[in-house]
């Protein structure tokens, strides 16, 4: 039950840095791409009450992702920070890919789709092939801090 736990933690603290990292890159320039306003429009259409959902939401899928990643170390019988990072480095792939590019314009009830015409008027456009509507270091940026994350949750999974 340990490595449940030490996940979980290591997935508040990965979250944390995550988050962190991804704010220092769009206030560096390297993208455009805003998470907890991402997660909270699909909640609410007021930008100030979608960033505190999103950054709840946000919080709450790192947390649930440690678990993901517990469930995993579990299964292997292994935990630790390169294993984490590998697990890190799959998740990367799979939330900058075909989550966000296939998945969340069509559940996402206020962002654009190539299909989306001048009549209506979506509050977000959608990320595009591995996040380049956000900006061309956007997918780099957001696999390397899921590869941190992973890295993260493995490390205190493992106890060290």
């Amino acid at each position: 039950m340990s490595v449940v736990w030490g996940a979980l933690a290591g997935g508040f603290v990965g979250t944390i840095a995550l988050t962190t990292g991804l704010r220092v890159a769009q206030e560096t320039g390297r993208t455009r791409m805003d998470l907890p306003l991402l997660i909270g429009t699909a909640f609410s259409a007021n930008r100030s009450r979608a960033v505190v959902i999103g950054y709840a939401v946000h919080f709450l899928n790192g947390l649930l992702f440690s678990l993901g990643y517990a469930a995993v170390f579990l299964a292997v019988g292994h935990e630790g920070p390169a294993f984490g990072a590998g697990l890190g480095l799959a998740h990367g792939l799979v939330s900058g890919g075909p989550l966000v590019n296939v998945l969340l314009p069509v559940v996402h009830p206020r962002m654009g789709t190539p299909w989306t015409d001048a009549e209506e008027t979506p509050l977000l456009e959608p990320p595009g092939f591995l996040l380049t509507n956000y900006g061309r270091h956007t997918a780099v940026v957001t696999l390397v801090l899921h590869v941190v994350y992973g890295t993260i949750v493995g490390w205190f999974a493992a106890g060290l």
